[in-house]
């Protein structure tokens, strides 16, 4: 199997060089057979090619890879699109039709946290929505008439929907059987009123999971108040990436959130660390890569759920519980989370776990 690697930009080299190390570790433990091929992106590629994202990158992880491993992107420091800065990140999402964004957030009892028995998956519709970069053919869903007036198009689509919450509610077989739709219907009428449509047409298929639409806004506090309550959730693009880092934060920390970006259609699946590049900590070896860790254990489970090969899944099980193993003992955990390990050696010591684990079983 060939995986695709995309270091990118600020501490992403740090936090890919530590994931692949743990993966690795996974690869000749399992038998994997996988094989890593970097590609320039980000500001590097804008540097040697005068565009962040070049469609032959595109091109190549569509026909040509099994997986991506995408580093952190500063999308906020890029030059204009017509100047080449291209996000990265939507970039693949939109060229790879990758719509479903998996963000789980569960609740450790050794470490710290605000929302005691959370163990949900946000489900976020990733291709259409209020982002600007990927809700029009032609264009941006932004504008300005005047100096004065600024304006953005949302877009909703009843396949968009239909799929999303499809993904969803096979999740929720898988799991506790619950899936929470949340949307603004009482505002955003016919667009979330579209998606909720779309919602309960999709759970007609699965009369054995329960189910709930719930407001934005009640939602936000219902996840504080009592966040054990949630299962699997399914947003559309915008409501899901403010939720899924919210629970993250309260689970823990976004530095232990894992993020996937997947269509089961065509089989292809980028794993992706759910924070950003922290440019102000790159190149000091400190960053937590858990979260990217976390991701590349997503996407071995993922493809290995979709291809039906168990070593695949069994191989991001292991990687799972070895994050877990090493950030149990307190000496071990990053600055983030009140250690001193640096994410070089972070990355050691799971990659020791992973093999330490394999060798048990």
């Amino acid at each position: 199997m060939r995986i695709m690697t995309l270091p990118c930009d600020g501490i992403g080299p740090e936090i890919m060089a530590a994931t692949l190390e743990v993966v690795e570790a996974a690869n000749q433990k399992f038998d994997l057979g996988l094989t890593f091929h970097e590609e320039e992106s980000g500001f590097t590629s804008l540097k040697n090619h005068g565009i962040t994202l070049r469609d032959e990158v595109l091109e190549r992880a569509r026909t040509g890879f099994d997986g991506v491993i995408l580093g952190t992107q500063s999308h906020m420091d890029y030059p204009p699109v017509v100047e080449g800065g291209r996000n990265v990140s939507a970039g693949f999402r939109i060229g790879l039709d990758l719509y479903a964004n998996v963000r789980p957030a569960r609740s450790r009892d050794f470490l710290q946290n605000k929302a005691e028995g959370m163990d949900l998956v946000i489900m976020r519709e990733a291709t259409e929505g209020f982002y600007p970069d990927r809700n029009m053919y032609q264009g941006v869903g932004e504008m300005m008439p005047d100096p004065n007036m600024a304006l953005s198009v949302r877009k909703i689509t009843r396949n968009g929907s239909m799929r999303i919450c499809r993904e969803a509610f096979k999740l929720a077989m898988q799991r506790k059987k619950k899936v929470a739709a949340i949307h603004k219907a009482n505002s955003f009428l016919m667009t979330d009123g579209l998606f909720l449509e779309c919602f309960r047409e999709v759970a007609k298929d699965f009369p054995e999971v329960e189910t709930e639409e719930l407001i934005v806004d009640a939602f936000a506090a219902l996840l504080v108040r009592k966040p054990e309550t949630y299962d699997v959730v399914v947003a559309t693009n915008f409501y899901g990436d403010i939720l899924s880092d919210l629970a993250s934060e309260l689970s823990g920390s976004l530095g232990l959130a894992g993020s996937i970006n997947a269509n089961a259609e065509t089989g292809l699946c980028c794993a992706q660390a759910q924070h950003g590049s922290a440019p102000d900590i790159q190149g000091q070896n400190v960053a937590n890569p858990t979260s990217l860790i976390l991701s590349a254990a997503m996407m071995l489970t993922w493809l290995g759920e979709q291809r039906g090969v168990a070593k695949l899944m069994e191989a991001g099980q292991a990687i799972a519980d070895a994050v877990d193993a090493v950030i149990d003992e307190p000496a071990n955990r990053t600055r983030d989370l009140g250690g001193s390990v640096n994410t070089d050696a972070f990355g050691r010591l799971v990659a020791e776990a992973v093999a330490a684990k394999a060798l048990a079983a």
